[in-house]
Order: structure tokens, then sequence, then C-alpha cells
């Protein structure tokens, strides 16, 4: 228990061990780890609301005081397919507790799609959308990592977008947010 809000947590001895999650981002590694898993999770009181702020920060302070375990090589947060060194996770989530940015590169993660368009992973589990950028020539990955931690941080400060909105990107750049997909994702386009 923790801030009156209650996990379960499995894998420990004298338990069986937990299966692996499957390889996602790397975030301080080089690999993703073999081994056996632990894992954490809202118990059954709150499992409905797992994606609320209050919640995931509570969940994020006991997975940072796990991380400091002998011998653990990694931390997975699912929601992101992410797996973070542990020192890195400790940091990011230790960082945001104290008042900073949420942690975008950890608790997020990007993915590109079969037809090139990059689409964030674990923001939908926090505000019900998820960014989408279109294959385009014009916009790196690396400017879309850094709009994505923009914009993401914003999002979650105020949640999620019904109609389409204007940002300002990390370089100035104007971007336009619209929703689709049924508001399941948010195209993120640079305005020209």
């Amino acid at each position: 228990m923790s801030s009156g809000l209650t996990f379960d947590c499995g894998g420990l001895t004298p338990a069986p061990a937990g299966l692996l999650p499957p390889r996602g981002a790397l975030l301080g590694l080089d690999a993703a780890p073999m081994g056996e898993a632990i894992w954490l999770a809202p118990g059954p009181h709150i499992a409905a609301g797992r994606g609320l702020l209050p919640i995931v920060r509570v969940l994020a302070a006991i997975g940072s005081r796990l991380a400091t375990l002998p011998e653990l090589k990694a931390v997975c947060w699912q929601p992101a397919g992410s797996w973070m060194e542990p020192g890195y996770f400790r940091r990011v989530v230790q960082d945001w507790l104290d008042g900073g940015a949420f942690p975008a590169l950890g608790l997020t993660s990007l993915r590109r799609e079969s037809n090139g368009a990059m689409v964030s992973l674990g923001l939908g589990l926090l505000i019900g959308q998820e960014l989408r950028f279109e294959p385009e020539r014009a916009l790196p990955a690396a400017a879309i990592a850094r709009i994505s931690v923009r914009l993401i941080h914003e999002l979650i400060e105020s949640g999620p977008l019904l109609d389409t909105r204007e940002f300002e990107g990390p370089n100035g750049e104007a971007l336009l947010a619209v929703p689709v997909r049924d508001g399941q994702q948010l195209r993120v386009m640079v305005r020209k």
C-alpha cells in the first residue's frame, strides 16, 4: 500500500517468476535482458483507474523504489513497451515526482508503422489518445521525438483534445494537432 492505494506485485520468490514482457524501445540498454520478471500493477479496487495520473504517479514511485533491487537489469513500462536501465527509470520518475516534466521518454514511446507513420505508445492509457505523425520527409525522426516529448507533457497537463488545436514546438515551430480515427489519435503536423 502506498498513498492509500494498494498494488499487486507478482513474480517474487517463492511465487513463480512472471513472464518477460515483449521487446520494445530500449532506453539506456543495448538489448533487452533475459531473466525472470517481477510485475507491479494497480490492485483490483483501482484497476479501472489505472491510467489516472495520481495512480500512475504512485505506481511509478513504487517502481522507482523497486528499481533499486540488487541485480535488477531493467524496468519495463508495459503500456509504452519501453525497457529502461534502472538508474534511468529512477532519475526520470524522481524528476517528475519532484515537479519536473512528465517522463515521456520512458512512460511513452514511439513506434513506426508499416506505412512509415510514427505513432506514440502509452499516451492512450493516460489521455485516451496517441500522437500520430504521417510519413513525410520534411520531419526527421529526431524532430518527431522532440516534438512528441513537448506535446505529451502538454497533453498530460491539459487532457485529451476534442478539437483541432495549435501548439508551439520545442524549436518555436507552429504545430497543429487534429483528432483522427474517432478521436483515438492526434495527427500532428508542422504548419508551413
